[in-house]
């Protein structure tokens, strides 16, 4: 992950990431969501939400259903680490900002973006 920190410009930043299972990511769905049932990512910005002007190097928090992930896996025929490595990508736009659910070129931004890093990752 420390490599695209530093693609997108956060090598001095941190986030923290909770790998759980359904049972939990469903609850933390439902308690800060208001959504039922379980999700493969949720991410909570440390910044942008009232009283967040603070300066801080904490990008927020990434949390990741390794049931959902694994059962996503299964499906594309992705490996687990490949499905973890791209949700972990996917919540940490989500913690800068990007947005794939309020518009189609949102989506198709965050996409993108998604891919682009998901390839740097397969450089190494």
């Amino acid at each position: 992950m420390g490599k695209v920190l530093k693609d997108l410009g956060c090598h001095d930043k941190e986030l923290s990431i909770l790998f759980t299972d359904d049972n939990e990511i469903a609850r933390l769905n439902n308690q800060y969501l208001g959504r039922k049932g379980p999700t493969n990512v949720l991410a909570f910005p440390m910044t942008g939400g009232p009283g967040t002007d603070m300066s801080t190097a904490m990008l927020g928090d990434v949390v990741i259903s390794v049931d959902t992930a694994a059962r996503e896996a299964a499906e594309t025929g992705e490996t687990l680490q490949g499905t973890i490595d791209r949700l972990l990508i996917h919540g940490l736009l989500h913690l800068l900002g990007y947005d794939h659910e309020t518009s189609p070129s949102g989506a198709r931004t965050m996409e993108e973006e998604e891919k682009r890093l998901l390839a740097t990752i397969k450089e190494d």
